[in-house]
């Protein structure tokens, strides 16, 4: 299997649309803009479903199911939801094909629906118009549901991964009695976006709330975490929205408190999508291939038995599957890879290309010597090690690996990460560093909007740590309470 990647150096963007697919990860379909996630992908979506959704069951939601359709008629009850989503909704107008005169199949104009249907987009309508069924008392309260599901958003221009216009996430809906349980929830689930995103993904990240612009449709505050990609572009990597009473008051979603007054719930959303596949790529891998974090590896560990005659082919094979026994009883996920069909060369190739953290050889002459070659994927270097040690070796090993991918990230956001006290310097650094621009911000919808026209780069959050220095404007002067964190995005 021939890597023959572009470099990331000659071209990013070419780069990561040859790895994803030939990582074997996704491929465009047959429908413009839509993908195929292949097996190997899904395996490691699958992984990150897992962890996520042990954590969201650990801080008490559980899973529920919501219609892929949802009636026009609800998006027009939340007024800023519906201008934020209404260029990208996909309609269904009519329930039924029929054959033509001349044998092709035509849409039948007498099937067309009384109300038309809007293929989700995100589900706060239609999950509030239920809710409102739910909920008649404090005792009902809090709700705290989450859904895996699929949504539509008609994105014209689309990637694998990153932006397609259907696409895979969680949306988590919650309802509370009080504004301050909303808002702790919605905290606590960006919270739990970055332990996940620094603890799985090794993707070190930035946690803030988003400016008044940049906030998602019908939410009063929208918390984020930011990461930096190796081109020095920004990806937010998950987002959770604290949506005050906007949708309990849309769809009269009433309670009745413990001294009998009513009152309207208080909401949070939250979700992360596909796109963390794209985040996790771009973070991490390097000119040879995918480069996988073990937590997150499908296969942690692949075995790879060299042999020249059927006799060394059966023992090599003997005593991988020892090991797999062996590192299977300790947890971790390993494959012996005994195909006659491949030479181990195109097994290397192909481990490396799709990111295996740890790889294993095992010849003649390691059966004699009683070694293992085992070769690390972060940085491509590789030791002998003793039968008697491998298995704490591996263990151990996969651990420095997790660590060293999430300190290599640090280190390049840190490298990506410059501070402007002037607009001139502001916009050289953007043109030509790239990466997070730390720079002070009048609060202004107007001017985030002119430096965005001006130079492409918009706020990617006002960061909930670090020092909060008043200062000036870099584009109009005016007073600032702090900097603020401007990138170019994804």
């Amino acid at each position: 299997m021939g890597k023959n990647l572009t470099s990331r150096a000659e071209d990013y963007s070419k780069w990561y649309n040859e790895l994803v697919i030939k990582a074997d990860l996704a491929e465009n379909s047959g429908v413009r803009g839509c993908m195929v996630i292949k097996p190997y992908g899904f395996s490691i979506w699958e992984m990150m479903q897992k962890e996520l959704d042990r954590m969201f069951k650990e801080t008490g939601h559980r899973n529920a199911y919501f219609p892929l359709f949802i009636p026009k008629s609800y998006f027009s009850k939340e007024a800023s939801h519906v201008d934020g989503f209404a260029k990208e909704c996909a309609v269904v107008t009519h329930y039924r094909l029929k054959t033509s005169e001349d044998g092709s199949i035509v849409v039948d104009d007498k099937a067309k629906l009384e109300e038309e249907l809007i293929v989700r987009p995100t589900s706060e309508t239609i999950i509030w118009d239920t809710y409102r069924k739910w909920i008649q008392s404090y005792r009902d309260l809090p709700i705290l549901i989450n859904q895996w599901a699929n949504v539509v958003r008609w994105e014209m221009r689309t990637r694998l991964f990153l932006r397609t216009a259907e696409f895979l996430w969680q949306e988590g809906h919650t309802a509370h009695a009080t504004k301050q349980e909303a808002i702790a929830e919605a905290e606590q689930m960006m919270h739990v976006y970055a332990d996940f995103a620094e603890n799985f993904m090794a993707v070190p990240v930035i946690k803030g709330t988003k400016s008044a612009n940049e906030r998602f449709a019908g939410a009063l505050e929208t918390y984020c975490i930011e990461a930096m990609m190796q081109d020095g572009k920004a990806l937010q990597a998950g987002t959770s929205h604290f949506l005050g009473q906007n949708f309990a008051k849309a769809f009269d979603v009433k309670f009745s408190d413990k001294d009998g007054s009513l009152n309207h719930v208080w909401a949070t959303s939250w979700g992360v999508s596909t796109r963390l596949m794209g985040a996790l790529i771009m973070t991490h891998s390097d000119d040879n291939g995918l480069v996988l974090p073990p937590n997150l590896a499908p296969d942690q560990v692949v075995i790879v038995p060299i042999y020249r005659t059927e006799e060394q082919y059966e023992q090599t094979v003997a005593k991988g599957k020892e090991l797999v026994e062996a590192l299977r009883l300790k947890g971790i996920r390993v494959t012996l890879d005994s195909r006659d069909t491949h030479k181990p060369g195109w097994k290397f190739n192909e481990y490396e290309l799709k990111g295996v953290p740890v790889r294993v050889a095992l010849g003649p002459k390691d059966l004699e010597n009683k070694t293992f070659e085992v070769a690390r994927r972060d940085n491509l270097s590789k030791e002998l090690v003793s039968e008697a040690e491998a298995v704490s070796y591996i263990e151990q090993l996969l651990i420095d690996i997790q660590d060293n991918l999430f300190q290599k990230a640090l280190t390049m956001r840190h490298s990506l990460t410059h501070e402007a006290e002037t607009y001139d310097e502001f916009k050289t650094l953007i043109e030509e560093k790239g990466g997070f621009v730390w720079a002070h911000w009048d609060g202004s919808s107007e001017t985030e909007e002119r430096i965005k026209n001006e130079t492409k780069a918009t706020i990617r959050c006002i960061p909930l740590e670090g020092p909060e220095q008043p200062g000036q404007c870099i584009f109009t002067g005016r007073e600032s309470a702090r900097k603020v964190l401007f990138a170019k995005a994804y």
